[in-house]
């Protein structure tokens, strides 16, 4: 399945990235507050290169001797590359993905064998267990606890002060085992620093961290937690993958790495964390105390408003010897979220083919932030199966109940394409026949243009061909451009631009 070298740490992915010209010091002084957001979103949008700004400013002017690195993810090719693949091979490990979920038996010895890569996968996730790590070569514990040695950015200038927008946040349920790392639950929460040794951890309810705390919390108990920073690409991606319930992130990295992960006992909490991460800051999350998060820029383009979640209490936080701070942003695309969005998009196709065979293609437009809206085209046989289609996306995956609008075409229509959404829009739909509305349905609470918190309506275009029962008219012709004409056309175009240029 992999088909680049492993990369076990953030640093040898640094080291590839520099290798292929898509890494880039910054020596200039660059404050964390706002200014290197700037900095970074003018990179992105012009797909540039990974930054390490090795000279961060901190609240008063103050310099930080912690390099800040930022835009690890800030173009479709590295997202491929953190997963171990090449563009083009995105869709072998969407096909993995989907086995993952839908796991078949095997027929016979030959497809037993072409299945080994999968098995292969499978037995690297089984973790090795280290004495030591690089990650705890500095171990700082109790009063020597201090957040603010870290430059933590704040982002837009509405935002409530520093947020941790990288962080891998690993728990486990009440009752299981340390060593039990397939029970973990390994999520991208942002946390909000509050001082020098409380965070605040915004995991909504539907989150894996959520149910871990709840389960903790219904016993009265705190809940160990540890917040990883700069972990290994495989790690960070398996961390913002939807993966089945069944599979845990931690284990998945491993797949993805084709090599066991390398964990170590945290020093405070009963938690195994990854080995080779820049930062772990260690803690306990009471069952009862919130405090108000935000306002935060979040990845609608708007600030969200403060809400309560959960309080952490920091214990330790232990580190490389000289460790990088790993960052970014969340705002209106695009942003790292968004291009990471797309490569999912992209990876979930043979999930959702294999549980609606008909799509043929869909695409989450990045503008629509990401999950909003999609757009599928569809292998269209018989009336009322776009309807059936849209039904079927809306409670397929859990982040499909926040699509409010979703667009069906044919499979002559390029879903990626506007223009042919439009087209489509015009000529092969009527907006009293062909949409659908439904009321009262679950919603990003972000999403402010819902009547209600959580709850807001969705919208069905059914953009395809009209067939059978479905219209009394007798359906327009497509105009095309027969093959042979078009390949006589391509030639002599060819031949006549060839001679302009001679």
């Amino acid at each position: 399945m992999r088909s680049l070298p492993s990369y076990p740490s953030l640093r040898s992915f640094l080291d590839w990235c520099a290798k292929t010209d898509q890494f880039q010091r910054v020596s200039d002084p660059v404050s964390v507050i706002h200014q290197m957001t700037a900095v970074h979103r003018n990179v992105l949008e012009t797909q540039g290169s990974v930054l390490q700004f090795d000279h961060p400013v901190l609240q008063g002017g103050v310099g930080s001797d912690v390099p800040v690195v930022v835009n690890l993810f800030g173009t479709a090719e590295r997202v491929a590359a953190g997963l171990g693949v090449s563009p083009e091979r995105l869709d072998d490990l969407g096909a993995f993905l989907a086995a993952l979920r839908s796991p078949t038996p095997p027929d016979g010895l030959r497809d037993a064998l072409s299945r080994w890569p999968m098995l292969k996968a499978a037995l690297a996730t089984r973790p090795k267990i280290l004495r030591s790590a690089p990650v705890q070569t500095v171990v700082l514990e109790g009063a020597e606890v201090d957040l603010a040695a870290l430059p933590v950015q704040t982002h837009w200038p509405g935002d409530a002060g520093p947020l941790i927008t990288w962080p891998v946040v690993v728990t486990r349920p009440f009752g299981s085992e340390v060593a039990d790392v397939s029970c973990y639950n390994a999520g991208i929460y942002r946390a909000q620093v509050l001082d020098h040794n409380r965070l605040i951890l915004r995991w909504l309810p539907h989150r894996g961290g959520a149910a871990h705390h709840q389960s903790w919390a219904q016993q009265g108990e705190r809940t160990p937690v540890a917040i990883v920073l700069g972990a290994d690409p495989a790690t960070l991606l398996s961390a913002a993958l939807p993966l089945p319930d069944t599979v845990s992130e931690v284990s998945f990295a491993g797949a993805l790495n084709a090599a066991r992960p390398r964990l170590v006992q945290a020093k405070t909490v009963p938690l195994m964390v990854p080995a080779d991460a820049e930062v772990v800051i260690e803690g306990w999350v009471s069952p009862s105390e919130t405090a108000p998060e935000g306002p935060f820029g979040d990845h609608t383009g708007y600030y969200n408003r403060a809400e309560p979640f959960p309080v952490m209490e920091v214990t330790a936080m232990t580190h490389r010897e000289n460790p990088l701070y790993l960052s970014t942003y969340t705002g209106r695309p695009p942003d790292e979220p968004a291009i990471i969005g797309e490569v999912f998009n992209r990876l979930a196709l043979p999930t959702i083919r294999a549980q609606i065979p008909e799509v043929h293609d869909l695409w989450l437009p990045p503008a629509a932030c990401s999950y909003r809206m999609a757009v599928v085209s569809i292998n269209k046989r018989y009336p009322g199966q776009a309807r059936r289609v849209m039904m079927a996306l809306w409670g397929m995956l859990p982040q499909f109940s926040y699509t409010k609008m979703i667009v069906v075409v044919d499979r002559d229509i390029d879903p990626k394409n506007w223009e042919d959404i439009a087209w489509a829009l015009a000529t092969r739909m009527d907006p009293v026949r062909d949409v659908m509305v439904i009321e009262n349905t679950p919603m990003d609470y972000l999403d402010f243009a819902s009547p209600q918190p959580g709850l807001a309506g969705k919208m069905g275009i059914d953009a395809t061909v009209k067939i059978q029962s479905e219209t009394s008219r007798d359906w327009g012709e497509v105009m095309k451009t027969s093959q042979k004409d078009a390949a006589f056309a391509a030639d002599l175009v060819a031949r006549l631009m060839a001679g302009a240029g001679s």
